[in-house]
């Protein structure tokens, strides 16, 4: 006589009791992980290309700067005018003293503007300013 293993016709089950805590946490990760964008951009621009770029690491400190092909200037929510910059960026930079502001000028914007636009922020005592700009391919 002959003794055969008898095989089991069901597959074990994958354990669901942990499942509620993983997705939880990976919920939690993402919350904690992720930035909302802060702004609606209301200026229509188009960055210039540039060669080498180099990135921001603590993007907390940066407020931006828009600067649309007609001469439009945004900065958070608001469109402003030259004449205001000033009084803005003086204040954010008392609010954050390390306070980077990034300019975003559309490539066919005119220089004096540009030139215009530093000089305010000069003024404020704005003088961490950082162009952006695309990478050429």
């Amino acid at each position: 006589m002959t003794f055969e293993k008898k095989r089991a016709n069901t597959s074990p089950g994958i354990p669901t009791a942990s499942m509620p805590d993983i997705i939880f946490m990976l919920l939690l990760f993402f919350m904690v992980a992720t930035t909302l964008r802060e702004q609606d951009i209301f200026v229509k621009f188009t960055l210039p290309e540039a060669k080498a770029i180099e990135k921001i690491e603590n993007k907390r400190l940066v407020s931006y700067l828009y600067v649309g092909k007609s001469g439009r200037i945004q900065i958070d929510d608001n469109i402003v005018q030259l004449k205001d910059i000033q009084n803005i960026m003086y204040k954010k930079r008392v609010a954050l003293p390390p306070l980077i502001v990034s300019l975003r000028v559309d490539k066919s914007a005119k220089m004096g503007e540009v030139t215009d636009i530093q000089q305010a922020l000069r003024k404020a005592d704005a003088l961490r300013i950082n162009y952006s700009a695309r990478r050429k391919e």
